[in-house]
Formats: structure tokens, sequence, C-alpha cells
């Protein structure tokens, strides 16, 4: 039985006058969406991707609908681009709030068929840029002594499915960063959390994927559906707000793969 999506929910105020950066932030999916809702929630918000022409679309209709937003080129596998987009928002922002690190790569194939360049390319975007993100975050939370960093981890990094260990890994790699990243920053006042979502209907997936696979993916989830973008984005601002002020080094899955 698949259930009817809840009612979008209504701002409160819950980032009001934060600063936030957001990486893998245009198109259709949980980046975009996140930057919508932190909008929502008062946050004065950066966005970031690897490309141009889809990041200028998403600032311009950001601000077409009345908010103020801006966009800087980045590619996570550079870390010159990392540097820059820090850069940019200290420059705009005077200091870094938030960072929301949500850029990675996917792909299928068996791991017996797999090239040594895929592998790499899946672990370089969603790992080691997980990780450059997350390192030139801390370095400017830290000096402040304050901020946070919401990193994009998957139940793919707990759970096996055929034809995604690198992608896999490279989630379970994520956790791993996120749990010793925060231990690290905690006594500088840095908190350091992420969201695992089983996978967000949106349309770019439904035009890369079999549509078979995503039947049966759905089918795995309580609720006999993928989770729309925005309600990863819910559970994102939660983990940035002041609401989640205790949690550090968690892993917050947005899926009933684990139930």
């Amino acid at each position: 039985m698949t259930s009817s999506v809840p009612s979008y929910p209504p701002s409160r105020d819950l980032l009001k006058d934060k600063s936030v950066v957001i990486t893998a932030a245009a198109g259709t999916g949980i980046g975009f969406a996140t930057a919508k809702r932190c909008l929502e929630e008062g946050a004065r918000v950066m966005l970031s991707d690897w490309h141009d022409r889809r990041l200028n679309e998403a600032v311009n209709q950001l601000n077409a609908d009345g908010y103020k937003t801006l966009g800087v080129v980045c590619d996570v596998t550079v870390e010159e681009d990392i540097q820059g987009l820090i850069s940019s928002a200290e420059e705009e922002f005077g200091s870094i709030d938030v960072m929301v690190n949500n850029a990675g790569l996917g792909g299928e194939d068996n791991l017996v068929e797999m090239e040594d360049e895929q592998w790499n390319r899946v672990l370089d975007v969603t790992l080691n840029g997980t990780m450059r993100c997350t390192r030139a975050a801390l370095r400017h939370m830290i000096g402040n002594e304050a901020g946070v960093i919401v990193n994009n981890a998957s139940v793919l990094g707990w759970r096996a499915q055929a034809g995604q260990s690198h992608y896999a890994a490279a989630k379970a790699g994520v956790m791993a960063l996120t749990r010793c990243a925060a231990i690290e920053a905690a006594e500088f006042g840095v908190r350091v959390n992420s969201v695992s979502p089983s996978f967000a209907s949106h349309p770019f997936l439904e035009k890369v994927s079999d549509p078979e696979l995503l039947k049966a993916l759905e089918s795995q989830e309580a609720f006999g559906r993928g989770a729309e973008p925005w309600e990863v984005a819910n559970v994102i601002v939660f983990l940035a707000s002041d609401l989640s002020g205790y949690m550090t080094g968690e892993s917050l899955s947005v899926s009933s793969q684990r139930a």
C-alpha cells in the first residue's frame, strides 16, 4: 500500500539569519530542495554545483520565487574550487554557519566487471569530495568556534545491493568520516552529522534509472513510495538547526530501511 505525500511544511524560522552553503544544489533533487527549505526557514544561502548552466537555472528559479541567493561553480574533486567556494561564502556572509555536503556520484555495475576508473570516480566525488568540503568547512568553523556540517550519506552505507559496491563503499565512508570528524570538532563547538536517505523520487532519477528497479526499491519502503526531495531536506534542516543541538556524529536514516 502506498501512503500519500504529507502536506508541505510551513516555515518556522529554524535557520533565521544563518548562512548556509550547499554543494550539488542544482537540478531537481535533494540539494535544490534543501536550498529552498533553508531559504524558507530564513537562511542566507549560497548554492554550488559543477554544472554552470544548471546552477544558474537553480539560482534564477529561487530568485524568481522572491529569494535572494547566489551560485558558485564548484567541482568537489578540485581543491581549488572548494577553496574558492569557501572564500566566496566568507566574503558574502562573513562566516559560514552551515555546510551541507550533498555532492555524490552513483552508477551501476557488478564488481567483477568494474574498472578502476569507475570505482575511483565514484569514490572521488562521493567520499573524497565530502572529505574535502568537510575539511575546508571545519578549518573555517573551528576558527569561529561554531558551525554545523551535514553530509549526505545513504542507507546503502548499511545494507547491500547488487551493482552498488562502489557507491555503498563511498557512502559507508561518509558515515565513518562524519563520526570521526564530529569527535575532532566537538571541543570547538562544531557539530557534524549526516542523513541517510534510501532514495528520493525526482525527474532526474527517473530519467537515468531502470523503472523496474525504482518500483522494486519503492516496494521495500514502509510507505510504498520514494521520499519527496523536500522530505529529506526537512531532516537536513533539522540537523542544521538548533533543534538538534546535542546531536553530533550521527547518521540519521530518512527511510524505513532500518526498521
